[in-house]
């Protein structure tokens, strides 16, 4: 029998995403995409504030995509884009470009240090961004895990 990769619940995607928004408010930030996904890279909950632009959701969900897919929050993927530009490049082809190797992915690791899930923001400055889910991951009580 396989045993159960442990994942974010629905319940903490919601509160993630309610305190990541709570979060942009308290700091002025420009209107925000949030996507939580589950440890397995499946989308969990959504939302895109009224006044974002087109492409937010894809954008939101690829920050937080790469961290999961990767194991690695992605202002890591971010400096490794940097570092081995060709690599990332490789490896964004195999997952069909549904990477965005900028900071805003946080992965979400529990108490043990497993990655539960992870989530991508995206309508502000990419650490605008990524300050705004690690206040969204820390009101659950779980990790973030920025890179």
């Amino acid at each position: 029998m396989p045993i159960a990769q442990p994942t974010v619940s629905l319940v903490e995607a919601r509160t993630i995403i309610a305190a990541t928004l709570a979060r942009a408010a308290e700091l002025g930030l420009k209107p925000l995409a949030v996507a939580v996904l589950d440890s397995a890279g499946h989308l969990k909950a959504f939302e895109r504030q009224d006044g974002t632009s087109h492409m937010r959701l894809e954008i939101a969900m690829g920050k937080a995509h790469g961290a999961v897919a990767l194991g690695s929050g992605s202002r890591a993927l971010f400096k490794r884009a940097q570092e081995q530009a060709y690599f990332v490049n490789a490896v964004n082809t195999l997952a069909r470009g549904l990477l965005v190797p900028v900071p805003g992915g946080v992965l979400i690791r529990d108490a043990d240090g497993a990655i539960v899930g992870a989530v991508g923001v995206s309508g502000d400055t990419s650490d605008q961004d990524e300050a705004a889910a690690m206040a969204g991951i820390a009101a659950t009580g779980l990790v973030a895990d920025p890179g």
